[in-house]
């Protein structure tokens, strides 16, 4: 998607505007809470320092409730006023995505991770707006925000009245009065007209007058109009009351819940069935924002409709028309999640049978492609819901289709720069294809080899190796040694091996490998030039520029011969050979080639492709290794401008073009901003990568290199001692960063002012 350049803008340069508010919308009337009001206006209407507050109360006992009139009633002059699902980290950066796209819509686009910055720097830079953190389950969720952004209002809900802040002022919320309890029953009941009330006291005071079991109750009578407040308390009879048979009052406000969704659903069975399943189903997903197709599948369109709309009449869900999502009481979902023996509606079958429908569904609505910027506003909308379903889920429960979403799920995080996260994903997608498939499966290899490459990128070549180097062994075995798979697996251990700065068994496999392919496959398939290129890119990595430019070479020829000009195959060996052209000293040969790349790639994947910014970036490359530092300044620039808006600060490739930008900066004579881009890239390499990362050192080297230009030996011989060590222990002496620090190190310490190594664009395998 192409934007204009001023449809996005800093933070800090966009004003709030009007209907910016996203307050729930409450179905039922208000009613008392007079004394936590006035608490509320007293308390935030302090001077100075900023107020937060905690509303604190049993499960069900109306926080969000209040927090939502308090702040839509109330005359407390702020503005917008913000809500935020906090009861995780994810909804917390969910809140700031939403007020970052709020703020500015053609922000949509980019990465949430790139949208929450944005969010929390708007707040950081503005004053006067109220957001309410609603459902907090850990105080440390939202510490970050609250250190980093001290300029407006907090209004928080939890259960939690321990563990917060000396400076955090709590109210107490209990259950409402039999007054009140009975005034919001009635308004309820009554909404279309007049109702038989009868027993409605006794029954608000056998529901422990909790808001929530009110509410509900009410719903159910009012739906049902030969139902009244004493026939439901019959009904309440007959079904044993859990919260009497627990102590304590938490427990009674989630037995209410649990005795009123029992008696709900019953009513609901009655009419339609199918409403109980779907309820189910919806149970395992976030409770906020649940996209309609998470519904598909789970009945035909009419029946869904129908279900749909009664589970609306009796609350059990909330529908929003406007965004085409539904919300599901949190404590409604714990329920259905828990199976029971003795429960109709929650048999273990049932539960189970829900969440792999709910499963199911989820991986049929994954986007198809991961990697293009045009799907990850769906990606980011199906996330949370992701987490949801596998985190609720016992790992001994996993299907294929949780393997199949973890894994797919894992190579879109792995793209975001989420590492960790990914890996963390795609090790529970192997594990569950080894419980059900078996190690000797042609999926478990799939699986085995996306983990291997994540620990690859996260910067553990020991992982990386290890993972590829038996699935080499168990596909040569399994689909023996000539399999097109097998080869692949060939293929990726010498690339690991490349990579930990093993160029011997890497070359030795890239050649096996090029043998391998032309004998199977013939010298003009596809994968016998992916072959051939890798293979140069080994000689390259080995410090052969000769033989590696000769492969190079014919790998182009061979490519525009077969496959076309405009092939990604073709655009893949004409950047490879350019590149090579330039680490051999021939920058001028390169510039024309990466130019007749840029173009192809502007115009057939679009200006913000990650192969158009890692062109882009190779081209600023060029034009430094020939002596023009202004325009090379000029486009890594620009692509740190574009990969900080669609990538976010921290994904690895922001971070490289950081470092080669603060490098063209120090070829063109300005150390000064060379140093504080280097200083930051260093910082967010090591809070973002291993600690032993190949990016971390080249890092390092650079920053030691821009101190050295400027006459800060002391700091660069420090960099440069504390590189040496570190690269001497994780690569040996032989490592080319192991030589470059050395080589760095002594020109220091001769106080010669050498450009540093530069860390160069990480062009990823062709497989």
């Amino acid at each position: 998607m192409e934007l204009p350049a001023d449809a996005l803008r800093p933070p800090s340069q966009v004003p709030a505007h009007e209907g910016m508010s996203n307050l729930p919308r409450h179905r039922t009337s208000f009613v008392g809470r007079k004394d936590e009001l006035e608490r509320l206006d007293g308390v935030l209407s302090r001077p100075g320092a900023v107020l937060v507050q905690a509303l604190h109360g049993l499960g069900g006992v109306g926080k969000s409730t209040l927090a939502a009139h308090w702040a839509e009633t109330r005359e407390h002059g702020c503005q917008p006023v913000r809500w935020f699902t906090a009861d995780s980290p994810a909804g917390v950066a969910q809140g700031l995505v939403d007020l970052a796209v709020a703020l500015q819509p053609a922000s949509r686009v980019l990465p949430v991770e790139a949208l929450a910055e944005w969010g929390s720097q708007w707040l950081a830079s503005h004053t006067g707006w109220l957001v309410v953190l609603d459902n907090v389950n850990d105080p440390a969720d939202i510490a970050p925000l609250l250190d980093r952004v001290p300029g407006g209002r907090f209004l928080i809900t939890s259960r939690l009245a321990e563990g917060w802040e000396e400076d955090v002022a709590l109210v107490r919320l209990d259950v409402l009065d039999a007054d009140e309890s009975l005034a919001l029953i009635t308004s309820i009941i009554t909404r279309k007209g007049p109702r038989n009330l009868d027993g409605a006291s006794e029954l608000c005071e056998e529901l422990g007058y909790l808001p929530l079991a009110i509410e509900q109750a009410g719903a159910y009578i009012a739906q049902n109009p030969f139902t009244t407040p004493r026939t439901y308390l019959q009904l309440l009879a007959e079904h044993p009351a859990k919260m009497y048979e627990r102590g304590g009052a938490t427990t009674r406000a989630e037995r209410t819940v649990a005795r009123v969704w029992d008696i709900t659903l019953d009513r609901i069975a009655t009419q339609q069935p199918e409403a109980i399943d779907i309820l189910r189903a919806l149970a395992w997903y976030a409770p906020e924002d649940i996209p309609l197709p998470l519904c598909a599948g789970l009945a035909d369109q009419p029946t869904l409709d129908t279900a749909l709309g009664l589970l609306s009449a009796y609350s059990m869900i909330t529908p929003d028309p406007a965004t085409g999502t539904i919300a599901v009481h949190r404590l409604v979902q714990a329920l259905a999640r828990t199976p029971d023996l003795t429960n109709l509606h929650r048999a273990p079958g049932l539960v189970d049978q829900a969440r792999a429908r709910a499963t199911t569904n989820l991986d049929n609505a994954l986007p198809g492609q991961w990697d293009d910027p045009v799907t990850w506003p769906d990606w980011r909308a199906l996330l949370p819901h992701i987490d949801a379903v596998t985190r609720h889920a016992a790992e001994d429960t996993d299907t294929l289709a949780t393997a199949h979403l973890l894994n797919e799920t894992g190579l879109y995080i792995k793209g975001q720069g989420l590492i960790s996260r990914a890996i963390s994903a795609l090790k529970r997608a192997y594990t569950g294809l080894v419980r059900i498939l078996g190690d000797d499966h042609p999926h478990t290899f799939a699986i085995r080899n996306n983990l291997a490459n994540a620990y690859q990128a996260i910067g553990d070549p020991a992982r990386a190796i290890a993972l590829h180097r038996q699935n080499l062994e168990d596909r040569a075995r399994v689909l023996g040694p000539d399999h097109p798979h097998t080869i692949t697996s060939s293929n990726n251990l010498a690339t690991a091996y490349q990579a930990a700065g093993d160029p011997a068994r890497a070359i030795a496999l890239h050649r096996q490998n090029l043998e391998d392919r032309t004998r199977v496959l013939g010298p003009d398939h596809p994968h016998t030039l992916t072959s051939s290129n890798n293979l140069a890119s080994a000689y390259q990595n080995a410090g052969d520029p000769a033989r590696a430019i000769s492969l190079f070479e014919q790998n182009l020829k061979d490519c525009l011969r077969t496959l076309g000009p405009d092939h990604t195959d073709t655009l893949t060996s004409r950047n490879n050979l350019a590149t090579a052209y330039q680490d051999a000293g021939d920058p001028a040969r390169a510039i024309p080639l990466f130019e007749q790349n840029l173009e192809v790639f502007v115009v057939s994947f679009g200006p913000d492709h990650p192969h158009t910014l890692a062109t882009r970036n190779n081209l600023a490359d060029s034009y430094q290794a020939v002596g023009d530092p202004a325009r090379a300044v000029t486009l890594h620039r620009q692509n740190l401008d574009d990969r900080m808006r669609i990538l976010g600060s921290d994904h690895p490739d922001t971070l490289i073009t950081r470092n080669n930008l603060a490098t063209a900066y120090l070829d063109a004579g300005d150390p000064s901003r060379a140093i504080s881009l280097l200083d930051r890239a260093l910082e967010e390499c090591k809070r973002t990568v291993r600690p032993d990362h190949p990016h971390v050192f080249a890092a390092r080297n650079n920053l030691a290199s821009a101190h050295r230009a400027v006459g800060d030996l002391d700091d660069a011989i420090t960099l440069f001692k504390q590189n040496l060590a570190l690269c001497l222990e994780r690569f040996g002496p032989d490592h080319s960063l192991t030589t470059q620090t050395r080589r760095g190190y002594a020109s220091a310490w001769q106080k010669r002012a050498v450009s540093g190594p530069k860390l160069e664009f990480v062009r990823p395998s062709r497989h």
